[in-house]
């Protein structure tokens, strides 16, 4: 999926278990990768897939892509200003989400993954202690910054300052997101941080009050000039 993903059951060995996950991971890869030329979206990209022959992944996650459009005033979708569908913005929540319940319903309990920055987790880690999650400075990336204890909740980051602008405004294509860097979101679980986040980010300085005012998230804010914003319960996530 184009993104570094560490699986950590809590101290737990069980490879069978460890191969499953990323063997889910590689399945999503291949029917969603739009740098794929063999992927399920790249033919539907080309026309050659009629909608009566997608397949049930693809008409959930387009669904959860129409769901999520709407409960944002249009900030999140998938349509690209070239016409083009990109669904890499909300199936990366969702594959992780899966990936976890992979997890849990083999009977772990205790468990952390992480995928390209976006963290479910529950129960403890192998020292018995309650998952913490590092949110990285944008301007350095070896300084952690703010310390989440999300006790089963999920937290997704999006920001400019590892892929560059790649999330765009479609309220104003063709411009450029440049007066935030990072915005981290906890919510109930990844997926619904993952797709917020992205949405979110693409408001710009307004994402934070957004997050503020949308039941079950809390939200970190760092601006172009350095200074964090984060969300009235934000600061309860960070008590260990």
């Amino acid at each position: 999926m184009g993104m570094p993903i560490a699986v950590d059951l809590g101290g737990a060995s069980n490879a069978e278990l460890i191969e499953a996950v990323f063997g889910h991971f590689e399945h999503i890869d291949r029917r969603f990768s739009t740098y794929r030329a063999d992927s399920e979206i790249t033919a539907i990209n080309r026309g050659d897939v009629p909608v009566v022959d997608w397949s049930g992944e693809m008409m959930e996650v387009f669904a959860l892509a129409r769901q999520t459009k709407d409960e944002t005033d249009g900030y999140f979708d998938i349509r690209k200003p070239d016409g083009s569908l990109d669904p890499s913005g909300i199936v990366k929540g969702w594959a992780i989400r899966n990936a976890a319940e992979i997890v849990q319903r083999a009977g772990i309990s205790d468990f952390f993954i992480e995928a390209g920055g976006d963290i479910p987790s529950c129960g403890k880690n192998a020292s018995g202690h309650d998952w913490s999650v590092g949110i990285r400075n944008p301007f350095n990336a070896d300084e952690i910054i703010k310390i989440v204890y999300p006790r089963g909740r999920g937290v997704a980051t999006s920001g400019t300052y590892v892929r560059g602008q790649h999330i765009y405004n479609p309220h104003g294509i063709g411009s450029q997101i440049q007066d935030i860097v990072s915005l981290t979101v906890i919510g109930a679980d990844v997926l619904e941080a993952d797709r917020f986040a992205t949405a979110a980010f693409a408001m710009g300085r307004d994402g934070i009050l957004f997050i503020e005012q949308t039941p079950g998230l809390e939200g970190y804010l760092v601006d172009a000039n350095g200074r964090a914003t984060p969300t009235t319960g934000f600061g309860a996530l960070c008590l260990p």
